[in-house]
């Protein structure tokens, strides 16, 4: 058999470990093992009638051709509109891409934007993917750190310490994965602040949890005075409307930048699902009830998981505020053992509650935060109770 040698950019490339733990996960579950699957980003929830139906009936209608590349004038007036109605945005539809999920939108951007060496500043703990494409792109992450202690909120004194003016691009989400972190008015009053010294770098939000935030109110950066000819507005159907299969995103930003984004796209994969933008239509213009039903019920999980993580001897655990993750510390484990198991790192701790407990959680070490594991509390109350009793009852274990 010939050989083939695969490229360095892939070979350099860490594999998601969400997708991998998720998929150790369906492995052991093929065993007839009962696995509760805690890695995941994915609401348990259906997307809701009025969405589908509206796929239907695009079907129906014909729309099944090719979409023009930035998406349909339809689909991106309808973003346009919702971008000044609810985030107080004014993009027109010409500075506006819908592509194959947010995580494309994300990676047009990068590859669009970015040169070899070009620095882009990164909050941490940050989403996985984020890390990886821009490597993929030739970039080069800086991490601005952030502690459990502190929400998992970069204080301005590492902004600062961060910040130079060879630095190209800033990156975050609120609400955010895998912290569950809100950036409210105040944090983003105090970050535009330090910004106003660094015209020239670009801003990336990442709002693709905005629907699902419980003790505060969403705020886009872009949307604060002298920001919004610097800010790139990230955001999608997936989290909020509960599509994540469907792959649909999209992307607000300065003309230059989504021209560039355009083309990138157009050459990857060009437009998006053609009858999956008109249900992104129906989504964005008709009542939200659905969404917000589902917001409450994650608060509801989140309130129980926050109460019942505490119990955790050694686990220190932050109350977050929006999205679906907890990113508790769990440092207090390393060192110790079970059956000759020595737990050196999350990455360890992660595989002995796969395989002890039977739950698969994340080691934090993929998003920047190595003495942490990420729990995704996307499945119902009943799975959770059950999901975090194994934990407790597998770490009790360890000595």
């Amino acid at each position: 058999m010939p050989e083939f040698e695969i490229s360095n950019r892939t070979k350099f490339m860490t594999e998601s470990a969400t997708l991998k733990m998720a998929q150790m996960a369906r492995e052991l579950g093929s065993k007839g093992i009962d696995i509760i699957n805690l890695s995941l980003g994915e609401p348990d929830f259906d997307t809701p009638d009025h969405i589908k139906n509206a796929a239907k009936i695009a079907l129906d209608k014909g729309y099944t051709k090719y979409t023009p590349v930035s998406g349909t004038l339809e689909l991106r007036n309808a973003i346009s509109e919702k971008f000044l109605k609810e985030n107080k945005l004014n993009y027109p539809p010409n500075q506006i891409i819908v592509s194959n999920g947010a995580k494309q939108s994300f990676a047009n951007l990068c590859f669009a934007m970015l040169n070899e060496g070009d620095q882009v500043l990164i909050f941490s703990p940050y989403w996985v993917s984020y890390y990886e494409i821009v490597k993929l792109a030739g970039g080069v992450p800086i991490c601005i750190d952030s502690i459990v202690e502190n929400n998992y909120k970069p204080s301005i004194d590492e902004l600062k310490s961060k910040l130079s003016p060879s630095a190209k691009m800033l990156v975050f989400s609120s609400p955010c994965n895998p912290t569950g972190t809100v950036f409210n008015k105040k944090n983003i009053e105090d970050y535009v602040e330090v910004l106003a010294d660094f015209p020239n770098l670009l801003v990336v939000s990442d709002e693709i949890y905005e629907l699902i935030i419980f003790d505060t109110e969403h705020i886009s950066i872009g949307s604060f005075p002298g920001m919004i000819d610097r800010t790139v507005t990230i955001n999608g159907f997936s989290k909020g409307f509960s599509m994540t299969g469907w792959r649909l995103g999209y992307m607000g930003g300065p003309k230059t930048v989504i021209d560039a984004c355009t083309k990138i796209q157009g050459q990857f994969t060009s437009g998006a699902c053609s009858f999956y933008q008109y249900a992104g239509i129906t989504a964005l213009t008709s009542d939200l009830e659905p969404s917000y039903k589902m917001r409450d019920e994650f608060k509801k999980r989140r309130d129980l998981c926050h109460e019942l993580l505490q119990t955790i001897p050694g686990w220190i655990v932050n109350k977050p505020e929006g999205a679906f993750y907890f990113l508790p510390q769990v440092n207090f484990y390393f060192g110790k053992s079970f059956e000759g198991m020595v737990i050196q790192n999350s990455d360890d701790l992660a595989l002995y509650l796969l395989n002890y407990a039977h739950t698969a959680l994340v080691s934090g070490s993929a998003f920047g935060a190595p003495d942490c594991l990420r729990i995704s509390y996307s499945l119902s109350q009943e799975k959770l109770k059950l999901a975090i009793q194994r934990i407790k009852d597998a770490l009790a274990k360890l000595t």
